[in-house]
């Protein structure tokens, strides 16, 4: 999405991640490139993904976060975890169990967060859990299991 298409109280909370040293993420093909933009923080533990929460991730009669975003904030934060530990040879990998405990909700506005923690690595498999909150509340336990592939992606047409 180009800036265009933010509200203008989104762009305000964009400004002041960045300002925070918040890296923005924008993917603009496919799924992912729907759900964000992503944020990005590094430090010596890891990588911290974010996302800030607009109406278009809510459930529309409730006003709060829908599962499937959460779900889908898990997948690509866990990813980059397993992907940021794993280096290269997480270039190519996918998910192949995504486990999700909803303890909570998120609004729209709200910053969500999650610090994935690689638990253990072997050769195809990586196993990667964390928490998704916001600095107030925990929104969802998270635990996955990515395989990593070998070679190059070939994608059949």
């Amino acid at each position: 999405m180009s800036d265009k298409e933010y509200s203008p109280a989104e762009l305000e909370t964009f400004s002041k991640l960045e300002a925070e040293g918040w890296e923005r993420v924008n993917v603009a093909e496919g799924f992912t490139g729907h759900v964000g933009p992503y944020w990005l923080k590094y430090s010596d533990h890891g990588v911290t993904v974010g996302l800030v929460v607009a109406a278009r991730h809510t459930n529309n009669h409730l006003g709060t976060i829908h599962g499937g975003i959460v779900m889908s904030f898990a997948d690509i934060g866990l990813g980059m975890g397993v992907v940021q530990s794993m280096g290269e040879k997480a270039r190519n990998c996918v998910t192949t169990s995504l486990n999700t405990q909803f303890v909570s909700v998120a609004k729209v506005g709200e910053f969500i967060t999650i610090e994935p923690e690689v638990v253990r690595s072997g050769r195809h498999l990586v196993f990667v859990r964390g928490l998704i909150k916001t600095p107030e509340k925990s929104i969802a336990s998270v635990e996955g299991i990515w395989k990593l592939l070998e070679g190059e992606l070939r994608v059949s047409s």
